[in-house]
């Protein structure tokens, strides 16, 4: 795909947990490469978030998924990033061997321990585990003018 279409003012990730473990992928550049991230990436123009986030797993980790809760949101002065939970829906876990070199399920004890997990992906991974759950998808269809909206709400459990 060509760099045209990407939004570099917007990013998702999203963490993944089945049976007790979590995905996450090895990063191959920048600060974060040589450790173990929560997929994610770039929205490009006219893609949702959660569209972007779909693509993203698929293209990083040939992991189905289907967006579900907004558990992180984190803003600077140039870019906005939102982090889903997300939900195995099917695939194999396989590196891309591009963005990353190995995608790996990993019981969530263990990588909240490890040292090559960052801090922002442990942080994230602690949310997904939580009993609390911030902001929840609501249904909402609004004026089909600007479509498609999402909207996340806090729900009372």
């Amino acid at each position: 795909m060509s760099n045209e279409n990407i939004n570099w003012g917007q990013s998702v990730a999203g963490v993944v947990i089945k049976d007790n473990t979590v995905l996450l992928a090895r990063h191959t550049y920048g600060n974060g490469k040589g450790m173990l991230i929560i997929p994610g990436g770039y929205v490009n123009f006219g893609e949702t978030p959660q569209d972007a986030l779909k693509r993203e797993f698929m293209e990083e980790t040939n992991i189905i998924i289907e967006p579900k809760n907004v558990i992180g949101i984190r803003f600077n002065m140039h870019d906005w990033y939102i982090v889903f939970t997300a939900e195995y829906v099917s695939g194999k876990a396989i590196s891309d061997n591009d963005e990353n070199s190995e995608v790996l399920w990993i019981d969530v004890n263990q990588a909240l321990t490890m040292d090559d997990v960052p801090k922002l992906t442990k942080e994230m991974i602690r949310s997904a585990v939580s009993k609390s759950y911030g902001l929840q998808y609501t249904n909402y269809v609004g004026n089909q003018k600007h479509a498609p909206y999402s909207l996340y709400t806090v729900i009372d459990s």
